[in-house]
């Protein structure tokens, strides 16, 4: 079992900056990947950015060129530098995981969310 906590949450003005992180703990073998999605109110949930073991990295249209997601495989930690923060990005952010474990094999497993507000 994997428990995935965020931070770095907050209120920035708009062109701010913030820094998520999701640290991973639990019994597991192997994170294979590790993303951000982000829920704005009244929208579906939507990847912001991934990456994977051997860190490559997708990112949506949206966030390209401001965000950056990297990841600490010995600490077992995603970041997520957020540039240049717009409004539209005022969302809660959910950490994401894909772990492997050899009492449970490959599973799915959620963060509880960040709040991130971008407003003057």
């Amino acid at each position: 079992q994997v428990q995935l906590v965020e931070s770095g949450g907050g209120l920035v003005q708009p062109g701010g900056s913030l820094r998520l992180s999701c640290a991973a703990s639990g019994t597991f073998s192997s994170i294979y990947s590790m993303s951000w999605y982000r829920q704005a109110p009244g929208k579906q949930r939507k990847l912001v950015a991934q990456v994977t073991s051997g860190s490559s990295t997708n990112y949506a249209d949206s966030v390209k060129g401001r965000f950056t997601i990297s990841r600490d495989n010995a600490k077992n930690t995603v970041y997520l530098q957020m540039n240049s923060l717009k409004p539209e990005d005022t969302a809660v952010y959910y950490c994401y995981a894909v772990a492997y474990g050899s009492g449970y094999g490959n599973r799915n497993y959620w963060g509880q969310g960040t709040q991130v507000t971008v407003s003057s």
